[in-house]
């Protein structure tokens, strides 16, 4: 690991004490006693993360879901996807690089694959503004549901975004607009769609990707219809009780499976997607292929359409109720 995060600091002077003695065994020609002494600290450091995960508070998982060594849409693109072939631009005003997708192929299915990227360093994550996409973004989206829609392919999305750019040009060219577009179009397509909340699904920027037949997240991401410290603005006027806020909010997938807003978690490995990109990737990849076979064998046009509308108007019905 290269970055830890605030509550895992123990951790990282426990891990990096290991590293420096395991240093000292190569330069050491008595390195028996050293490398026992490491593998005690490694031991020590894997029961640390183990707790440490195991009892995550909302606000936490708020920061792992953000953590910037987790695997983003791009990562898991190349890795499950075969015969990508990206399509870019809105046609009609630019070509916006926080939202990338294309024709691909999913185990061996033809699909449409959608998602934001956040980017991975600081001059990627400028070109990909954070994954906050712009009104052009989302009419890209729309052009690509469109195209799924028409040929009948089934749609994948990947979630990873803080919410909408909410910039002074986006909101002249029809941000809102744009957004309400979007989630109109996932509600209408009438081939199979399944959306993957891979770490952030801020506000309407993630409902516009995510209004599927099957909502899946990972085990702790987050999505929420606003930022933990937007939330803490508004209601005390302080961004510093996003404590407070992230837990008001259950905005967890465990939250959010409970209410009936997704449909499945997928679990991460111990210390969170970052501490194994590959078992991470793996792990969805086994999800959406599991899912779209079992959507390809149910009701297809209308009768899925339909369904998909059903299951978003009967959220929050349980509550209600109760």
């Amino acid at each position: 690991m290269s970055s830890y995060l605030e509550f895992e600091k123990p951790l990282a002077e426990i891990e990096a004490k290991a590293a420096e003695l395991r240093a000292m065994a190569r330069a050491s020609e008595d390195d028996v006693d050293i490398e026992k002494e490491a593998g005690a600290l490694d031991q020590k450091a894997a029961g640390m993360l183990a707790e440490l995960y195991s009892t995550l508070t909302p606000w936490r998982k708020c920061q792992v879901a953000r953590h910037p060594e987790r695997p983003h849409c791009q990562d898991y693109i190349n890795a499950l996807f075969t015969e990508y072939t990206p399509l870019a631009g809105d046609r009609n005003f630019a070509d916006d690089h926080a939202v990338m997708g294309g024709l691909a192929r999913l185990g061996g299915v033809p699909v449409v694959v959608l998602g934001q990227e956040k980017g991975n360093d600081t001059k990627s994550r400028i070109a990909r503004n954070f994954g906050m996409a712009r009104p052009e973004g989302y009419r890209k989206a729309i052009r690509l549901m469109d195209l799924a829609d028409r040929f009948g392919l089934p749609l994948i999305t990947l979630v990873d975004t803080p919410g909408a750019y909410p910039g002074k040009g986006a909101e002249e060219r029809g941000q809102s607009e744009a957004i309400a577009r979007s989630t109109e179009k996932c509600l209408t397509i009438k081939s199979p769609v399944i959306s993957v909340i891979i770490g952030e699904g801020g506000s309407g920027g993630a409902v516009a990707f995510a209004t599927a037949n099957k909502v899946m997240m990972l085990e702790h991401s987050i999505y929420s219809v606003i930022t933990p410290e937007g939330c803490a603005s508004i209601l005390w006027k302080d961004a510093e009780k996003m404590r407070e806020a992230a837990e008001a909010m259950r905005l967890t997938a465990q939250n959010l499976h409970e209410l009936g807003v997704i449909d499945h978690i997928i679990a991460e490995p111990t210390g969170g997607a970052q501490r194994d990109r590959d078992a991470t990737i793996a792990a969805v990849g086994v999800a959406l292929d599991d899912e779209l076979k079992k959507l390809m064998k149910q009701a297809k046009g209308d009768k899925l359409m339909k369904a998909r509308r059903k299951k978003f108007l009967e959220i929050g019905a349980k509550g209600l109720a109760a």
